[in-house]
């Protein structure tokens, strides 16, 4: 939807997933997507770069997440949030509702 403005849609995937769920890394969102892991590490390296998103290192894990002192952030925000109105309520719910436990042993 955010391609023709952003320039790709990789990069409005980042933005969406890391606008969802506060913070990620690049093989999760890749996964997510079902997309190329080298395609979402470029694109969240030029957000780096252009101080949209700030990341973390966590073991050696680099986590991102939005930069809360970049100056468009509420902007940036406000359009993510429109953009996830268009998305079907399937789609929305597990882009914002992650499963971070594992399933019990046995379960299907």
């Amino acid at each position: 939807m955010l391609e023709p403005l952003l320039g790709s849609i990789n990069r409005e995937r980042v933005l969406l997933f890391l606008y969802s769920r506060d913070e990620g890394y690049a093989r999760e969102i890749a996964r997510y997507f079902k997309t190329d892991l080298s395609q979402i590490q470029k694109q969240l390296e030029r957000l780096e770069i252009g101080n949209i998103v700030f990341s973390k290192t966590s073991g050696k894990t680099r986590i991102y997440s939005l930069n809360p002192r970049y100056p468009f952030l509420n902007e940036v925000q406000a359009l993510l949030e429109k953009v996830l109105l268009f998305y079907s309520s399937d789609e929305r719910y597990t882009l914002t509702h992650p499963r971070k436990r594992p399933r019990r042993k046995g379960k299907p």
